[in-house]
C-alpha cells in the first residue's frame, strides 16, 4: 500500500505537474496529475495526505486537490489496517515522467537537491502482533494527541476549491482514460468525487 504525491519533470518555463496515485492491496492504476498554479521552486509550499477509515484527501497549501473515497462496499481496494512509512526522495523517471518520457534528464544540471521543513506526522500506531492500532478510541492514543484528521472531510468550501482545481489545473484523470483500461473504468469513477 502505498499514496504517491510527486512532481514529475519539468520543462524549463513550463508548469509543474503534480502526479497522485493510490495503491491498495499491490494495485495502483488510480493517477490524476494537475498543473501547480505557482511555481513550487519560488518558496516553501505545504503539501498534505489526509487519510482515514473513509478517504484519503491530498492538498497543496491546504487546498484539496484529490479525494480518494473508500468504496469497499462495491469491491475497491481500499489501505486500511496497514502500516505505512514515509519516503522522501528524488529519484530518475525520465523513462515516463516528463511529457511523457520525451524529455530526458539534464545530467550536466547535477546535483540535483530537495528541501523539507516543518515537516510533521499525525497518526495512529498500528501494531501487526497485535492487529491493532493506537487509535482504539482514546482521545490521546494518537502521535499529537489530535484526531480530528480521523473524521475530516471536506465542507462546501472545501468542495469548491476541489472543483477549482479539478477543472482548471487537471491534467489527467484515471477515471476519463477509456482508452487505457478499454475492459471498463473501476467502480469508483462513477461515484461522486468528494
Amino acid at each position: 500500500m502505498k499514496f504517491d504525491f510527486e512532481f514529475l519533470g519539468n520543462s524549463s518555463g513550463q508548469p509543474y505537474t503534480v502526479h497522485t496515485n493510490v495503491y491498495s492491496q499491490g494495485k495502483g492504476n488510480k493517477e490524476q496529475q494537475f498543473r501547480l498554479w505557482f511555481d513550487p521552486t519560488s518558496s516553501f509550499h505545504t503539501y498534505s495526505i489526509v487519510w482515514n477509515s473513509q478517504r484519503i484527501i491530498f492538498l497543496v497549501d491546504n487546498i484539496p486537490i484529490r479525494v480518494f473515497n473508500n468504496h469497499e462496499a462495491i469491491g475497491v481496494a481500499f489501505p486500511k489496517n496497514q502500516a505505512m512509512r514515509v519516503y522522501a526522495s528524488l529519484r530518475n523517471a525520465d523513462d515516463w515522467a516528463t511529457q511523457g518520457g520525451r524529455v530526458k534528464t539534464d545530467w550536466s544540471m547535477a546535483p540535483f537537491t530537495d528541501s523539507y521543513r516543518n515537516f510533521n506526522t499525525n497518526a495512529c500506531v498500528w501494531s501487526a502482533a497485535l492487529s491493532t492500532s493506537s487509535c482504539g478510541g482514546s482521545k490521546t492514543d494518537s502521535v499529537n494527541n489530535d484526531q480530528a484528521w480521523q473524521t475530516q472531510e471536506l465542507n462546501g468550501n472545501g468542495r469548491n476549491r476541489l472543483r477549482w482545481v479539478q477543472q482548471k489545473y487537471m491534467i489527467y484523470n484515471y477515471c476519463a482514460d477509456a482508452k487505457r483500461f478499454s475492459q471498463g473504468l473501476s467502480p469508483e469513477c462513477k461515484r461522486s468525487r468528494f
